[in-house]
């Protein structure tokens, strides 16, 4: 009966020693992510899922790149988890505070996430003014979303008419397979065109605005 014991409590360590090793495997799997990584889930918005995918387990790495190492893209993502709570108690006012360190760096999505958030008033009151000097910024860096939430606002008579030439110019050589999304171009370089002189139009489509 002692025999059977012993068997039986050796059994169970091996199995709870297996079952530690495993687990402990299972979170060394989760590696951070490179630079060029975090950039692509941010395009794609897919940064925060992809934290709670990974179950938390890379916040004091996103932390310290935020802090320490000064990453514009780890200083978006921290902003962002602890705007909305993601994975760590939320604190509004910090998480805008890393979002505007990281568009101080030139970080085009976190231009276009403040200027979006200023034009509908998420977290802070509405302020177009702000609004269009973030997308701004964030347009001539390519990003298509800043591009087209700009021309909206340009559509409703916010902004200068010595603007639409160069929004008409990126939105022109802007690049996308989404069929929708090239119909909305479409839209709006039309009601771009409409404000400007034929001349001033020609000559945009030649001039990149971009950096």
């Amino acid at each position: 009966m002692r025999i059977l014991f012993f068997f039986v409590l050796s059994v169970m360590f091996l199995f709870a020693s297996s079952s530690a090793f495993a687990f402990k495997k299972n979170l060394q799997a989760v590696q951070i992510y490179t630079d060029n990584q975090l950039l692509d889930l941010i395009k794609e918005n897919k940064h925060l899922s992809q934290v709670v995918l990974d179950e938390c387990q890379l916040v004091q790495d996103i932390e310290a790149r935020a802090n320490k190492s000064k990453m514009p893209s780890y200083q978006f993502l921290w902003g962002d988890m602890l705007a909305y709570g993601v994975c760590v108690k939320k604190d509004i006012p910090l998480g805008l505070h890393y979002m505007h360190l990281a568009a101080d760096q030139g970080l085009a999505e976190g231009l276009e996430q403040l200027g979006r958030y200023y034009h509908i008033g998420k977290f802070m009151q509405v302020d177009i003014d702000r609004a269009i000097i973030y997308l701004k910024t964030a347009a001539s860096s390519n990003n298509l979303a800043a591009q087209i939430r700009l021309a909206d606002i340009y559509q409703q008579g916010y902004g200068s008419p010595l603007d639409y030439p160069a929004l008409y110019s990126q939105l022109h050589h802007s690049l996308t397979d989404d069929k929708a999304l090239h119909k909305k171009i479409s839209g709006l370089l039309s009601n771009l065109a409409s404000k400007m002189p034929n001349k001033v139009v020609e000559q945009a489509k030649r001039t990149s605005y971009t950096n």
